[in-house]
């Protein structure tokens, strides 16, 4: 992976950080509004690899000279990250039984949402032209 390309999902990078940082600072905040921070925690973890990888496939999708080789990456990318939430959703709630975390779940729905436009928005800006320097 190039500079260029890690460079644009230094966002991603940094809410991970941060909402890592925060869970784990506010434990006693959050728990006392009803999460679990373990399964937030553990959620953030799994959401950012899985963005991560996905993003390396679209990354190595746009260098593909082959039209077939770039949709099997960016559907790839796509199915992956369907099949690998949906198992990380169902391991949980399988193991879980009747203690599911309803508001951390939730609460890691909306980190999908984040993480999915962090990661659009990094494509946009790295499929966007570059500007000639004038000299």
């Amino acid at each position: 992976m190039n500079r260029q390309a890690l460079r644009y999902f230094l966002p991603a990078i940094l809410v991970f950080i941060i909402l890592n940082m925060s869970f784990f600072v506010l434990i006693n905040r959050f728990e006392s509004w009803g999460f679990d921070t373990m399964v937030i925690a553990i959620g953030n973890i799994v959401l950012f690899a899985i963005t991560f990888i996905s993003y390396l496939m679209c990354v190595k999708a746009l260098y593909a000279k082959n039209n077939h080789v770039f949709f099997r990456l960016v559907y790839g990318s796509f199915i992956i990250k369907l099949l690998l939430i949906a198992a990380a959703a169902f391991i949980y709630i399988m193991s879980a039984q009747k203690q599911v975390n309803k508001p951390a779940l939730f609460l890691c729905m909306g980190l999908y949402l984040v993480y999915t436009f962090i990661e659009v928005g990094a494509l946009m800006k790295f499929t966007r032209p570059k500007k000639p320097v004038s000299s």
